[in-house]
């Protein structure tokens, strides 16, 4: 079944397969001799992360900056996942915003992503939004159909040089997108292409003081993918690392490890793939054979049988991270069946998956363990970076983006990292300094005004969860302009708001 808490939450029949499934475990275990005697199974924790988030002292209004145009899904109905016909359960989103992000070429122009295929862009007063490129038209591979929820474009990073006239970067950006199968072959598990690829194209525009993209297209880089879901995600370039830096120009893109449930083919802790990682490549150092080239500064270059684009693995959906002003990343991964995490980004860490989820050992990560369940820890293997900051499936069901606010109109926000859940809509906060891997942040939830009214954001942008029929969901995401300030992207009514300070 799904794997993916952001988009399946709430839903009774998919936790009673994975019930299911956990005990067709317990049951082969029993007949084989292995791990089921109760006197000797480990005992499963119930409540990870027993102490509850309370509301923070903080207090910002959601102001209206601008509403995204309506786009409807590729495909309406059934899909299919492990052959199971499952309703899209937000197949009726107003529009999928996915990021809404600063180009960063000193003009303070936005581009929001729709994951249905439409790039748009606006100014830093948001009063018009204008389609930039749409990759309905302009790809021919796009797989906006394949998984609505998941599938479609998922991803984009406008080159530091994309302004410079006559710098190597000049007019470059990048697109991180599902493509049908059949489409190309992939430079990693071609044969496992069974679903679709995951396919960086690099664009290059003609003017890039324009809102509106011509210019040439080239592929760089495709991945096979055999499920629908955790797939290619956030791509970034480090905003804030000088030219003369070993950094600069690097594009940093998350993978997650292939989809399904509990990682079936162990990607996440294998290097021969690049799948539940964090890549990291320079795009203008290709040559006729490669796309891209791979920095020498990565942590596994030159290793054999290894995949040398990996700069972090042994995470299972990294769909969001972001960059803080000293240069540290914020990865969120979305967890399993219990904890989601903030971790930071570290070259060549191992974050754990699929034997670690949050501080937590999984059913594959102790002896006797089962699929489903978390287990103490037992002494590492070897040396897992476990999060900064934690909470359990009793809070939210799945991580959403994040960034460390460094704005200037909210105060009291300054040097916390704000990130959000994308069902119910809450967004946390932990103060950034000080923090240690293993060593969980305390969190605070933010109050939100509306309107003047302190409400939930799942009661003003909420919609039908049709996974979880009679409840609702937020399908909420974070944007951030060139300034440092924070906006709230929600797709059931597919506006962008503002957050500022209480008058």
């Amino acid at each position: 079944m799904y794997s993916d808490r952001s988009q399946v939450t709430n839903c009774e029949s998919q936790i009673m397969q994975r019930i299911f499934i956990s005990m067709w475990f317990c049951l082969i275990s029993v007949f084989t001799g292995t791990a089921c005697d109760a006197a000797s199974a480990p005992q499963p924790i119930q409540n990870p992360i027993p102490e509850k988030i309370r509301k923070g002292d903080i207090v910002v209004e959601a102001v209206n900056f601008i509403r995204g145009p309506k786009t409807v899904d590729a495909r309406q109905g059934p899909t299919k996942l492990d052959g199971i016909d499952t309703p899209l359960g937000s197949s009726n989103a107003y529009a999928r915003l996915q990021y809404m992000l600063p180009i960063r070429d000193g003009s303070g122009r936005l581009v929001v992503s729709d994951l249905r295929g439409i790039l748009y862009i606006t100014d830093r007063l948001g009063e018009n939004l204008d389609v930039y490129l749409d990759l309905r038209k302009a790809t021919s591979d796009l797989g906006n159909e394949i998984f609505p929820n998941e599938a479609g474009f998922l991803g984009f990073a406008f080159h530091p040089d994309f302004a410079k006239k006559d710098a190597p970067g000049y007019g470059k950006f990048y697109t991180g997108y599902s493509a049908r199968i059949g489409t190309g072959t992939a430079q990693y598990l071609d044969d496992d292409a069974i679903s679709h690829y995951s396919v960086i194209r690099e664009w290059t525009a003609e003017n890039p003081a324009a809102n509106a993209f011509t210019g040439p297209s080239r592929e760089i880089f495709r991945a096979g993918q055999f499920a629908q879901n955790h797939n290619i995600g956030t791509m970034s370039f480090n905003p804030y690392v000088d030219e003369d830096s070993i950094d600069y120009g690097k594009l940093y893109v998350c993978l997650g490890d292939g989809g399904s449930a509990f990682d079936p083919k162990n990607y996440g802790q294998g290097l021969s793939e690049p799948l539940g990682a964090i890549l990291r490549i320079d795009p203008l150092g290709g040559d006729r054979n490669h796309g891209y080239g791979i920095p020498m500064d990565n942590p596994f270059f030159g290793s054999p049988d290894v995949a040398q684009e990996i700069w972090a693995y042994g995470l299972r959906h990294p769909q969001q991270f972001s960059f803080d002003i000293d240069g540290r990343m914020f990865i969120n991964d979305i967890g399993q069946n219990h904890v989601e995490e903030v971790n930071i980004g570290i070259a060549g860490a191992n974050y754990g998956w699929r034997v670690r989820e949050g501080t937590f050992a999984t059913g594959y990560g102790v002896e006797g363990g089962y699929a489903g369940a978390l287990f103490p820890r037992p002494a590492d293997e070897q040396p897992f970076v476990y999060p900064v900051a934690q909470y359990d499936h009793d809070e939210g069901n799945a991580i959403s983006s994040g960034f460390v606010y460094r704005g200037k109109s909210i105060k009291e926000l300054r040097g916390k990292y704000l990130f959000a859940d994308v069902v119910r809509g809450r967004v946390f906060y932990f103060t950034v300094k000080d923090i240690e891997p293993g060593h969980p942040a305390e969190l605070r939830e933010l109050r939100i005004k509306f309107g003047g009214k302190e409400r939930e954001i799942i009661d003003v942008a909420g919609y039908e969860n049709t996974y979880a029929p009679a409840t609702k969901r937020a399908d909420l995401r974070l944007g951030i302009d060139d300034d440092g300030e924070i906006y709230l992207l929600t797709k059931g009514d597919g506006w962008i708001r503002k957050l500022m300070p209480l008058n």
